[in-house]
């Protein structure tokens, strides 16, 4: 249930009935009339731009137009009143009944509440995290993941069927230089002082396991073979060992990838047509999207790859880019690029309706490039979203944080999870849009006051089961299973702190839609929050006033229409939460 698309449909019939014409003699385009709460609950219950957005097109004045249609909405017996704002907006006011409706399609959906269904499931891929296999995740990794694991749950929850992805960047120079970073833990695993670690390879304390794993399986046998006979070796221990690390890492913080995509088999030959970069290639060039030509050297850093020869490029710029790029060098290698179109070929041969990439603000100049790939490859068949994830800032008391560092040389994901949880570290990565800055203070997001959003929203629904299992011990006969507080006498909720709270409640379908439409998990977050401050407002008036408590001892029939209530609440705070992937706790003390 959707009241504000049902509203929506109610105002657009209202609007047909006017049997309005523009100046072609046709009836007006309804596709940008909506129904919204209003920004200010004063103004009324709802509020719709009807009037604004079709006054021009019509020919007439938009207070004129909306006159027109209040007459035609005063008719609705669930509208109780409508009012006109500034130039033509329209407040209305709705009955009691709407509200008490809403909070029955809550106890009849469960806790598919505002889930969205879709037949067929569009398929979405969401590809989150994908840090390079060189060690374990760090505190610059813990928002990407959050977001994308985040993302890829809402867009579930509203009728997707996603795969949730990482890719492995295992075909490039730094996979070399970790191998040969675990064949020094190796030697000294046998035995040898190694020393201090050489520049360019990776210090931490993280590969000593790899080189005990190595001793164990080869001896010292790797010892007598040449680099070009022990790297593969080890590189593929190295490799495995490092994702079995980043897979626990990303565990302690709740996430869990369905795929994980190796980069190295986009090179790898496989048949006649060889790899899935020369396949890919020859695609391209049979659409005549491939050309031999030189570039100018970028504006900025110049890459390393960049040369000023010429090469195999793609016609990136026929489809939004800035400029072409390279696939080819000129000594015939692949670019980093031509795996990236690879990559996304073979997404699309998966059968993706949309990909959706996360990435870190040091990528910022990625979503071009890859939004042309997809028109590119798919001719314009697959969606490409890209969203991008700036920087967390690890504070304590307002002050920078020094923590052990004991992976080298950056804070790991792993040590932030362990001091506060990964409830905390999960509900404050998405409290803030993802391409804002974001200050991540150990002591507020520990603290149990209302300045803490995460224990403010887990605290409200753990206040809420509370009250579900004290009115058992009040009436032990009671029976408050959902089919049973469906049953209720809904009618009993009158009391405008009730309205206010179903009302609040009735906005959670058009949250998760919108949320999924624009990609922004955040703002089931701030929803939360908005809800467990406007539970907080109606139970605190209970103190002054006992008989707005939910559980009224002696009136059986009120306590259980006002149980109801807490249910719905605490349905959608649970639903919310899981998207989130945050627990939504029995009790809390």
């Amino acid at each position: 249930m959707n009241i504000f698309a049902d509203f929506t449909q109610r105002v657009k019939n209202a609007l047909q009935s006017l049997d309005l014409k523009n100046s072609n003699g046709d009836a007006p385009d309804l596709s940008r009339v909506v129904v919204e709460a209003p920004r200010d609950p004063a103004h009324g219950d709802l509020a719709t731009n009807a009037a604004m957005v079709l006054a021009k097109p019509l020919g007439i004045k938009p207070r004129d137009l909306a006159e027109q249609l209040t007459r035609k909405l005063d008719e609705d017996p669930d509208v109780t009143e409508t009012t006109i704002a500034g130039p033509g907006f329209i407040n209305m006011r709705v009955a009691p009944a709407v509200w008490q409706g809403v909070l029955k399609g809550v106890l009849q959906a469960g806790n598919r509440y505002g889930a969205i269904e879709q037949d067929p499931a569009p398929k979405v891929n969401v590809e989150y995290v994908s840090a390079n296999p060189t060690g374990p995740m760090h505190v610059g990794h813990i928002r990407g993941a959050v977001v994308g694991d985040a993302l890829a749950n809402l867009l579930q929850f509203a009728g997707n069927d996603v795969t949730k992805e990482y890719y492995i960047n295992d075909a490039g120079s730094q996979i070399d230089t970790l191998a040969r970073s675990a064949f020094l833990r190796y030697r000294e695993a046998l035995g040898e002082d190694i020393g201090e670690i050489p520049p360019g390879l990776y210090p931490g304390d993280y590969l000593k396991p790899v080189g005990e794993r190595l001793k164990k399986e080869f001896g010292d046998t790797l010892l007598e073979k040449p680099e070009a006979e022990w790297l593969p070796l080890v590189k593929e221990a190295a490799i495995a060992a490092m994702l079995d690390l980043i897979r626990e890492d990303l565990a302690a913080l709740g996430v869990e990838h369905e795929v994980f995509f190796s980069e190295r088999t986009l090179h790898e030959r496989s048949g006649a047509n060889g790899s899935k970069i020369d396949v890919m290639l020859d695609g391209l060039r049979a659409k005549g999207l491939i050309y031999q030509g030189t570039l100018p050297p970028p504006k900025g850093q110049v890459p390393e790859d960049w040369e000023d020869r010429e090469q195999t490029l793609f016609r990136a710029s026929d489809f939004g880019d800035d400029t072409d790029r390279a696939l080819k060098k000129s000594d015939g290698s692949y670019t980093y690029f031509a795996a990236d179109v690879a990559y996304f070929q073979d997404k699309f041969d998966r059968g993706f309706d949309e990909t959706i990439y996360v990435l870190g603000a040091d990528h910022s100049g990625y979503a071009k490039r890859l939004q042309a790939v997809g028109k590119a490859v798919s001719d314009g068949k697959t969606d490409v979203v890209v969203r991008f994830c700036q920087l967390v800032k690890l504070m304590r008391d307002g002050e920078p944080v020094k923590m052990s560092k004991r992976s080298g040389d950056f804070i790991t994901l792993r040590e932030v999870v362990e001091e506060v949880g990964p409830d905390p570290v999960r509900f404050m990565m998405l409290y803030r849009k993802n391409d804002a800055p974001l200050d991540f203070d150990f002591k507020k997001v520990t603290d149990e006051t209302k300045d803490n959003p995460v224990y403010y929203v887990q605290y409200s629904h753990a206040r809420l089961r509370s009250n579900l299992r004290k009115a058992q011990e009040e009436f032990p006969g009671m029976s408050i299973g959902d089919a049973d507080l469906e049953k209720a006498d809904l009618a009993l909720l009158d009391d405008p702190g009730e309205l206010e709270l179903m009302a609040k409640v009735a906005e959670w379908p058009k949250v998760v839609n919108v949320s999924a439409n624009t990609h922004e998990p955040h703002r089931i977050a701030f929803y939360l929050y908005e809800l467990a401050t406007t539970l907080s407002r109606h139970y605190t008036r209970g103190y002054d006033s006992p008989h707005l408590k939910f559980i009224q001892t002696g009136n059986p029939k009120l306590t259980l229409a006002r149980l109801a209530l807490v249910r719905a609440i605490s349905l959608v705070l649970g639903a919310g939460l899981s998207i989130l992937g945050v627990n939504a706790p029995e009790e809390m003390r």
